[in-house]
């Protein structure tokens, strides 16, 4: 868990299920997207989260790159 992780509160979580699997939130599996509190079942499901999104994040940039025709 990180430090930023540690200072979140399920009670300002957007969710009360994980999105993932269905079942309750849990307080050592929360993280920040977006601004907003998300929670998750336990802290594979939070990783999981965390890796999709990363990896949605570089499509992204590499669609701009290549749509801005910047790619070396």
């Amino acid at each position: 868990m990180t430090r930023d992780q540690e200072a979140l509160n399920i009670e300002d979580a957007i969710n009360e299920t994980c999105p993932w699997s269905g079942k309750p939130i849990s307080a050592d599996s929360l993280t920040l997207y977006n601004g907003a509190v998300v929670g998750f079942c336990n802290p594979e499901c939070r990783d999981k989260f965390a890796s999709a999104v990363r990896g949605f994040e570089a499509a992204l940039q590499a669609r701009r790159v290549e749509r801005a025709g910047l790619e070396q």
